[in-house]
């Protein structure tokens, strides 16, 4: 009787493992694949082979962050009206100009922004937007908000950077599980969150067959071809970051606490080829429904500091003119403040762009504080694909509209 041959049966393709998500997974195997001097020497010379040095970092602040309570319109008497108890005293704001304000516990981007190393922008969101976090969340990691896409706008990205999917390791997912905004056509993202413990990661009902696959040393179709290249070159990058976070001597600096942009540090030090990292933010206390003072306060501080020790550190690096970082969230919080003296799900947020390479200042129009829409919400002025297609095209030199759907205007913040 003839062996049966799970591949074979099954009549995959390599775009259905893609899809099914045998490809954008943490594959770390154990096995030396030999020094590390050697290891990291190849990865190195994988960034010489790159088209340009430009790294795009996405710091995802899930919970919903109070855009009105981070860049506080302290010069419009309808802030105090709305939020007379949680509304931040003009007294106690870092200010910007006759209206605008940083809240105290930024800080650290204010020393960033006052150097002109930070856009603002006013007012992002979509319409008719969703007040669920996952739903919202996912057309942001989608840019396809109220219809969808299968692959991510990140990962969509990677495929205008490298059409043929021919450059490995071109994105990063510093997460317990994928981020859907990596997932890939063409490219299999690393997805880690411990590089010391860099393991395989796959679904229960996946592992016996892939396990199976692997161990077929010699490929019986293309996919399966697929499949043992996607192993052996986890196995190459999961071997380059461990040896990158094992030679990376900040990470034991107690002051130094960069929440997980510590690993994409250490990984662009090690001169590994990734252009798109994403990082969502873990523990996140964005979600401020009851007594929003405290957790926002601490939060904010915690996430600036961060930001701000990592672009000390590509300073130290010499990397800093390399790298610009996006922060977002998956929407804003209600106008007025609520009976437990906190904040509801709300619509339009602020957003930041952080860099040497960035244009610092204020873009997108403010919303009114005095025109609401949907039940006490701020109207989104701009949409947030906007941002993207900047980011996209203006900074990592890709086709915009072509990642997108559709062209979209872009802010004039990336410096030429």
């Amino acid at each position: 009787m003839p062996k049966h041959d799970p591949l074979t049966a099954s009549g995959l393709s390599r775009r259905d493992l893609l899809r099914l998500g045998a490809g954008g997974i943490g594959l770390g195997l154990a096995g030396s694949l030999g020094t590390v001097p050697t290891v990291l020497a190849q990865a190195s010379k994988s960034v010489a082979a790159k088209p340009n040095g430009k790294i795009l970092v996405v710091f995802e602040w899930f919970g919903g962050n109070d855009g009105l309570n981070t860049i506080v319109p302290y010069g419009d008497p309808l802030y105090y009206k709305h939020r007379p108890t949680i509304g931040i005293r003009e007294q106690d704001l870092l200010k910007i100009d006759a209206q605008f304000g940083w809240h105290k516990s930024l800080g650290a981007l204010k020393h960033l922004y006052d150097d002109g190393k930070v856009a603002i922008v006013h007012g992002v969101g979509y319409d008719q937007p969703s007040f669920s976090h996952f739903t919202s969340m996912s057309f942001w990691h989608t840019a396809a908000p109220n219809s969808g896409n299968e692959y991510g706008w990140v990962g969509r990205t990677a495929s205008g950077l490298d059409p043929n999917g021919g450059r490995d390791n071109l994105i990063v997912n510093v997460a317990e599980s994928q981020t859907l905004a990596v997932k890939a056509q063409m490219h299999v993202p690393l997805v880690f969150v411990d590089p010391a413990a860099f393991k395989r990661g796959v679904f229960a009902q996946e592992k016996a067959a892939l396990d199976t696959l692997a161990a077929q040393t010699s490929p019986v179709t293309e996919a399966h071809r697929y499949v043992l290249e996607v192993t052996k070159s986890a196995a190459q990058a999961s071997e380059v970051v461990r040896a990158a976070w094992t030679q990376y001597r900040a990470k034991a600096n107690p002051d130094l606490r960069l929440l997980d942009l510590d690993k994409v540090v250490a990984l662009i030090e090690a001169g590994f080829p990734t252009q798109l990292y994403y990082v969502p933010l873990r523990g996140s206390l964005f979600d401020t429904h009851v007594n929003q003072a405290a957790p926002h306060d601490r939060q904010l501080q915690y996430c600036a500091d961060a930001i701000e020790g990592f672009f000390q550190e590509m300073q130290r690096i010499g990397r800093a003119g390399d790298v610009v970082l996006y922060v977002h969230s998956e929407f804003g919080r209600r106008v007025p403040e609520n009976t437990s003296l906190g904040t509801d799900h709300g619509t339009a947020q602020v957003n930041f762009v952080v860099g040497s390479a960035v244009k610092g200042g204020m873009y997108g129009k403010p919303p009114s504080l005095s025109e609401l829409v949907l039940g006490d919400n701020l109207a989104s002025t701009t949409d947030f694909r906007r941002v993207y297609a900047t980011l996209i095209q203006d900074w990592l030199g890709a086709d915009a509209a072509k990642v997108l759907g559709r062209p979209f205007d872009t802010f004039s913040m990336i410096r030429a």
